[in-house]
């Protein structure tokens, strides 16, 4: 390593420090600090307390230039599409929410076989039309009889108009 590299990259760390204190004098933590503001204040030290003799050549510093643009952008993009994500979960819970509740209020005047909730074996089985629909803790409720069952416990739905009179 060159003598020039080593002054250089020592006044690179000094500006660092410098910044650094000066951001925590206005009350910025450390981790705030790899911010554009800070890249073209680290820049402008460096092209201050450059070796006059040896003066960096303009192709690095374009590069640079070039390499914060590109990293820049890229930041920005993750950005866009981290917020564009957030959108569709929301659109798609919403959807969610809204076929659910299309699905419990069809069910209004069907006849259902559930799973009776209160079986572990699961053997038992309730049967009966459907009352009222209902929508607690952000679920669909079903009323069969006097009681108010998840529309997950149902295993079966008919419409009851379509059951010939004689089966009734």
């Amino acid at each position: 390593m060159s003598v020039t590299s080593e002054i250089t990259a020592m006044q690179n760390q000094t500006a660092f420090y410098k910044l650094q204190e000066n951001k925590q004098k206005m009350g910025n933590s450390i981790e705030d600090s790899n911010d554009s503001s800070m890249f073209l204040t680290l820049m402008l030290e460096q092209m201050q307390h450059q070796d006059p003799t040896e003066p960096t050549d303009n192709t690095e510093w374009l590069s640079q230039l070039a390499q914060y643009s590109s990293l820049e952008q890229m930041t920005n993009l993750n950005n866009g599409m981290s917020n564009c994500m957030e959108y569709m979960s929301s659109i798609y819970n919403d959807m969610t929410t809204n076929s659910e509740i299309t699905q419990t209020l069809s069910l209004i005047g069907k006849d259902v076989t559930l799973k009776d909730p209160d079986d572990p074996a699961g053997v038992k089985k309730i049967s009966g039309t459907v009352t009222e629909a209902s929508f607690e803790d952000g679920t669909g409720k079903i009323k069969v009889g006097d009681k108010y069952y998840s529309i997950a416990y149902i295993l079966n739905v008919k419409d009851s108009s379509s059951i010939p009179a004689n089966n009734k």
